[in-house]
Formats: C-alpha cells, structure tokens, sequence
C-alpha cells in the first residue's frame, strides 16, 4: 500500500481543518473521536489552500525540545531578546 503524502495525495479528497468543530463541553476521548471523524485522516489534511502533513521522527529528542531550540534560534536570527531555559 502506498503511503498517502502531501505530495502524492489529491487535494479534492482531504478535508479542511477549517470545517471541523469540535464541542469542548463533551469529554476529551469523545472530542477526539470526533475529530478523527471529521477529519478523516490526521496526518493528511488541508487547511485552507495548503495541505498538512504530520509525521515522526524515530528520536529521542521531545518535540518541547524541538520546540525550545526552534525559539531560541527565532532570537538569535532576529535580534529580539528570548530566553528560553528549557524549563518546564
């Protein structure tokens, strides 16, 4: 089976992000339920004109650590001060 990705998959069959409304009020397992419902798959999706693709990686590094280098190069590239500890 081959894999569906943002470059193979066609467009008309993905469903907009946009469209999904997920009720807060209901317990979280039934919010997922419907969101995985209403969007059919999750790894592959639109939002609006772009189409998501979502996977991982096999690594040890936590996407929090991914997420702090991520911010600490956006300080250093444009000149703002953050500091970001890694801290959580």
């Amino acid at each position: 089976m081959e894999r569906i990705t943002a470059r193979t998959v066609n467009r008309a069959e993905l469903r907009d992000i946009k469209d999904v409304v997920i009720d807060t009020s209901k317990p979280c397992k039934q919010r997922v339920r419907e969101y995985i419902q209403q969007i059919g798959n999750p790894y592959c999706y639109r939002d609006g004109d772009v189409v998501v693709e979502i996977e991982y990686a096999n690594t040890n590094v936590s996407l929090h650590d991914r997420l702090v280098a991520y911010a600490s190069s956006l300080g250093q590239c444009g000149g703002n001060n953050i500091q970001i500890t890694g801290k959580r």
